[in-house]
């Protein structure tokens, strides 16, 4: 794994190829839009050409990289779980991973706008924002200069022109001041960072940290590809 480092707002972060950010100063790993449960949610709408094993696949990573980093802190920026019902749509054996999991360092749930309640009784701290250091950490970006702002909600992708072809890949998305990070989640899609929902956030030059196998690349937003519609 190639390690690189951002520095919004002066914290020192580290993107994982994972699509999570270590913050080694706070012991904190920082993970987005798990989106658990989004299988058997689509598998109820009549979209049932998902198998229903997301849930299992995003908590197999997560223990993968708790087991890595070995945090003080695990906190997940909102939209953790896919609805309001998803938490009993859990088999018992991911109820009980997902308690462990929550247990094992201090954990804090952001609320997101798919799950504005996420369920108490798995262990953790629920909060609409949380404060550390040079940082603010909030589900939802705030359009206007936020300084330190942490969030998701957006599930940012990239793509890049090269070499007679075009490499698309998930990315966190950062100007220096704040850090948008992707969806973490098994069956998360993304939204393309030269969409216009970026704009307001990024009104100048920003760097796409694309996820290629074991690395993340930074590349200026003026050598991005928009997506064709």
């Amino acid at each position: 794994m190639t390690t690189t480092e951002m520095v919004v707002n002066g914290a020192r972060l580290q993107p994982d190829p994972s699509g999570a950010v270590w913050w080694p100063a706070e012991g904190m790993l920082i993970v987005s839009d798990l989106h658990f449960e989004k299988g058997s949610a689509m598998a109820r709408r009549g979209h049932g050409l998902l198998p229903p094993y997301d849930t299992a696949t995003t908590l197999t990573r997560l223990e993968a990289l708790l087991q890595h980093y070995r945090p003080a802190r695990l906190l997940a920026l909102g939209d953790s779980f896919h609805d309001r019902h998803a938490f009993s749509r859990l088999s018992a054996n991911e109820t009980d991973r997902l308690a462990a999991l929550s247990q094992r360092q201090e954990m804090i749930w952001i609320t997101g706008n798919h799950d504005p309640e996420p369920p108490d009784s798995i262990g953790g701290r629920i909060l609409e924002t949380y404060p550390c250091g040079p940082l603010l950490f909030r589900h939802e970006p705030v359009v206007g200069r936020a300084p330190g702002e942490v969030a998701g909600h957006l599930h940012p992708k990239a793509r890049i022109r090269g070499r007679g072809r075009q490499v698309r890949a998930r990315c966190f998305a950062t100007d220096g001041l704040r850090l948008i990070v992707p969806a973490f989640g098994a069956y998360t899609g993304g939204l393309d960072v030269m969409d216009a929902a970026f704009r307001p956030l990024f009104p100048k030059m920003f760097h796409a940290w694309m996820m290629t196998g074991d690395r993340v690349l930074p590349v200026r937003s003026d050598r991005l590809v928009a997506a064709v519609a």
